[in-house]
């Protein structure tokens, strides 16, 4: 039911994903035209670190002292001004190949440590500082101004999604497109708006003013008593690994679609864009889905189409077969929706109800923060390795060939030894619910 409250919260929604949407994939366009493509494995390093960082935030500050609109108001204008500031900490950053008689050790960790130390790197950093606590914060903002959350949330966080695809699509109209300084301001002014925006959202005290929460409690470690179960072991583990080849695709996918030429509308931006459009589309088939494979086989599914993606991109690489590209773009559809929110799901009937929340939190934690952060900075050692030191031409073969085997033995692995008797079909509201607490973390 469409009332002026879910319009304004609409509003503030699509605001939020739009700010992200307008700078996340299409920066790696800008790095390269500044000569900075050295620093793309710390810059998607950030917002794992943010995502990490948040909960102390959220569950120390903001959820016990301030209005939410208030905090969001303050973060998102901060993080507006610094995101402006970005491009004119610009600077060109050579890195070059480590030595050949360098140790995995400094190929993979020591190698690259100056990229975190730029200037463009730091801007970058301290506005996801900013954002990231936002993500939860417009969440719960929404959910306690909605009379009726299972039928009126979708509506409201089904523009987020819509905010992403603008922003992209946004980017690709730009002067310069892509590698267009103009996407921070873009983004940032975005986010200028949404912070004064916030000020006139529906007041929304701290939801655990007069608490005092454990640091196990933000970090949801409570609940690590679920890993007496050998299945949920199983699970958490196969989760945080297979977020390390999807770091991967955020970081380089829409470079490796500039270089192949497979662009929509001149802008890889753009093609990258059709991801979030087959997102909306599975989602609408998930419960559907759902009902007949049950909670193993939609995870192995998941996984399954992280594989083929990093397959179809390894076997277009040589020719530039457009069409495999595009297939391997949409297929983000069903990693990100059967996998995450299948996994949400999972949790859900599988934690009690005391650190259900927690449980959540926790997986967040293992896959958004500490997969995501391990997979960039691990994949960016992995192509600079297969960058050609004279020519600085990237075998995309042979770097897609490696997340493909990786996914592959993960799926295989979890096949065998995940078994559970949690499989029953979710409702319509659980699937929603799920949705909605996987992304507040993921774009």
């Amino acid at each position: 039911m469409v009332t002026p409250v879910t319009v304004r919260l609409g509003i503030m929604m699509f605001l939020q994903f739009f700010v992200w949407g307008a700078w996340y994939v299409s920066v790696t366009g800008f790095l390269g035209k500044e000569d900075m493509s050295a620093v793309t494995g710390a810059v998607y390093t950030v917002g794992p670190i943010a995502a990490i960082l948040a909960p102390f935030f959220l569950g120390m500050v903001a959820d016990r002292f301030f209005s939410t609109e208030r905090v969001m108001a303050f973060l998102h204008i901060s993080g507006g001004i610094i995101l402006c500031a970005a491009p004119y900490f610009a600077r060109s950053f050579e890195l070059g190949p480590p030595p050949e008689d360098a140790s995995l050790f400094h190929k993979v960790v020591l190698h690259d440590l100056n990229a975190y130390i730029q200037p463009f790197t730091i801007v970058l950093l301290l506005h996801m500082l900013c954002y990231m606590p936002t993500l939860a914060l417009s969440t719960s903002l929404a959910f306690h101004n909605l009379e009726d959350q299972e039928k009126q949330f979708p509506l409201v966080r089904v523009l987020g999604t819509i905010g992403w695809i603008v922003g992209n699509i946004a980017v690709s109209l730009l002067p310069g497109k892509d590698s267009s300084p103009y996407q921070f301001f873009l983004a940032g002014g975005a986010a200028l708006v949404l912070g004064l925006y916030s000020l006139t959202l529906p007041h929304t005290p701290p939801p655990l003013r007069g608490q005092s929460p454990s640091i196990g409690q933000i970090l949801g470690t409570d609940s690590l008593r679920l890993f007496k179960s050998f299945p949920y072991a199983v699970f958490i583990i196969a989760s945080f690994l297979i977020c390390i080849p999807l770091a991967g695709y955020y970081s380089f996918a829409r470079t490796y679609v500039d270089q192949m030429g497979a662009l929509v509308n001149n802008s890889a931006t753009f093609t990258m864009s059709f991801g979030q459009m087959s997102e909306v589309l599975f989602m609408i088939l998930m419960p559907l889905f759902f009902a007949r494979l049950g909670v193993k086989w939609m995870l192995a599914v998941g996984m399954g189409a992280w594989a083929l993606r990093y397959s179809l991109f390894m076997m277009a690489a040589d020719d530039s077969v457009f069409w495999m590209i595009l297939i391997g773009v949409m297929l983000h559809g069903i990693c990100y929706d059967f996998f995450f929110v299948t996994g949400m799901i999972y949790v859900d009937k599988k934690a009690p109800e005391e650190i259900r929340n927690q449980a959540q939190g926790f997986l967040v934690l293992v896959t958004q923060g500490l997969g995501l952060g391990l997979g960039a900075k691990l994949f960016a050692a992995h192509v600079l390795m297969n960058t050609g030191a004279e020519s600085g031409k990237i075998d995309w073969e042979s770097v897609w060939r490696f997340p493909a085997l990786f996914a592959v033995g993960i799926m295989v692995a979890f096949i065998v030894l995940f078994w559970d008797r949690v499989e029953q079909k979710p409702s319509e509201e659980e699937v929603m619910e799920a949705d909605q607490l996987v992304k507040e973390t993921a774009p």
